[in-house]
């Protein structure tokens, strides 16, 4: 940042706080998510808030290589206790936490002490991504779902006790939590964050919220702000969210699918094309780049060893690699929406969970979809039915391990992330794939299920 950009973020900052501490808001929350899907923080009172964002606030680089545990790895450019970033607030972002009166939020983006882009910021890489597809004249739209389970009592009680006993997508199960759910709907509204479903899930005590697309890193940040609202939420009803891609390693895990479009100035490149179900040649090439990463791309979107309890088949998680019109048991499903609707076609990735960082998994599904563009590629002929059943199509990787050599292998997104942060990444896998090498996969669930 130049200084005149800085000048100028304080001069908004200055006002920003003058209005929230008139509305009472004491600190603000600024958070980024490491390499590992773990959502930080650093707060400054309100009053520091146009120092903030002159100057930004310190932080250590080594969080780019911490585990879930909290334990840390090292990389070829990143790890060790030396050097310093500055953390600056995204003010175009700037909310109050309506369910946590006084308190604000910011996404930031991460710079060096010199005002350079820091090279392993996931906000940053996730916008770059969406410039590179603006430079080709076209517009990604993203919207994340976000699954969850609520227990009450101990959180580390094993088997967690639910607070309804409803059946899987069953009204019971909303009317016994009808209160919670309620104040999460208003919260949300006024965080003026559009929701267009909450639902109960297939598993006990398991909810689904989704959000209306924007762009990918507002995409991405909203995933942040409403998972934190969620759990705010949840801690005011005594309850206790489970964000992590399993609770119980025998059943239906969490999923956090991404749902994207691609579009020309009002036109939606998923309608009106010559392509499978309509769809353009540019949205084909697209999306048939991303399937071909898919095996790359579950080590950003999958990036746990409990992502793998999760990707089985017939769970309707996405374990193999092909793609389908409206087959929730594909990779990708195609959505065409309805005729009098044009906006509404989508493609959704299924096979991606809460253990992702969300702008890790923006940038790189953009990088691949551009890579297919590049290569001029064609998707595959669509499935019907449960792959499972058929035996025909490829099965995605069944471990982490496998995920990271073909992340490992994978040109298009070295090349999009950059050295330090595609390092970064590989070896907070490793480390973490080392972490549970001998943990059953009941020992996986208890340790990852509350740290997102």
């Amino acid at each position: 940042m130049g200084t005149g950009d800085r000048e100028q973020a304080y001069a908004r900052a200055r006002q920003e706080a003058e209005r929230l501490t008139a509305n009472g808001i004491q600190g603000i929350a600024l958070t980024w998510v490491d390499n590992a899907g773990l959502t930080r923080v650093k707060s400054v009172p309100t009053a520091r808030l146009p120092q903030a964002a002159r100057r930004g606030v310190g932080m250590s680089p080594v969080f780019d290589v911490y585990l879930v545990d909290d334990s840390m790895t090292t990389s070829r450019h990143v790890g060790g206790p030396d050097g310093d970033l500055r953390l600056l607030p995204d003010l175009e972002r700037l909310t109050p936490l309506a369910a946590q009166p006084g308190w604000a939020w910011a996404p930031v983006d991460r710079y060096d002490q010199e005002g350079r882009a820091h090279p392993v910021c996931q906000r940053l890489f996730a916008r770059r991504m969406a410039e590179r597809a603006r430079e080709r004249g076209l517009a990604v739209r993203m919207g994340f779902e976000t699954e969850w389970v609520v227990t009450t009592g101990d959180p580390d009680q094993d088997p967690p006790h639910y607070p309804t006993t409803g059946p899987a997508y069953g009204m019971a199960r909303l009317v016994d939590l009808a209160d919670y759910l309620a104040d999460l709907l208003g919260t949300l509204d006024a965080q003026h964050t559009e929701v267009h479903q909450l639902h109960p899930e297939y598993s006990p005590g398991q909810f689904e919220v989704s959000l209306a697309p924007t762009d990918p890193v507002a995409a991405a940040d909203l995933a942040v702000l409403v998972r934190e609202t969620i759990r705010a939420c949840s801690g005011r009803a005594g309850l206790n969210p489970m964000f992590g891609p399993v609770v119980d390693p025998g059943g239906v895990g969490n999923g956090a699918h991404l749902h994207l479009s691609l579009w020309q100035g009002d036109r939606n490149l998923c309608r009106d094309g010559d392509g499978p179900h309509a769809m353009t040649a540019t949205a084909e090439a697209f999306l048939a780049g991303v399937l071909r990463e898919l095996p790359a791309l579950l080590a950003i979107g999958a990036p746990s060893p409990a992502s793998y309890l999760r990707l089985e088949p017939s769970r309707w998680a996405g374990a193999y690699q092909c793609w389908g019109l409206e087959n929730r048991e594909a990779a990708v499903r195609f959505i065409t929406g309805a005729p009098d609707d044009p906006g509404a076609a989508n493609a959704e990735i299924k096979s991606f969970d809460p253990a992702a960082n969300p702008y890790l998994v923006a940038g790189a599904v953009i990088a691949a979809g551009l890579g297919g563009l590049d290569a001029g590629l064609s998707l595959p002929p669509p499935v019907s039915g449960d792959p499972a059943v058929e035996g025909r199509e490829r099965r995605l990787p069944t471990s982490l391990l496998t995920a990271l050599e073909h992340f490992e292998d994978s040109t298009v997104l070295r090349e999009a992330l950059g050295d330090p942060l595609f390092e970064s990444i590989a070896a907070v896998r490793r480390a973490e794939a080392a972490l549970f090498e001998k943990s059953s996969p009941r020992e996986i669930a208890i340790a990852t299920r509350r740290r997102y």
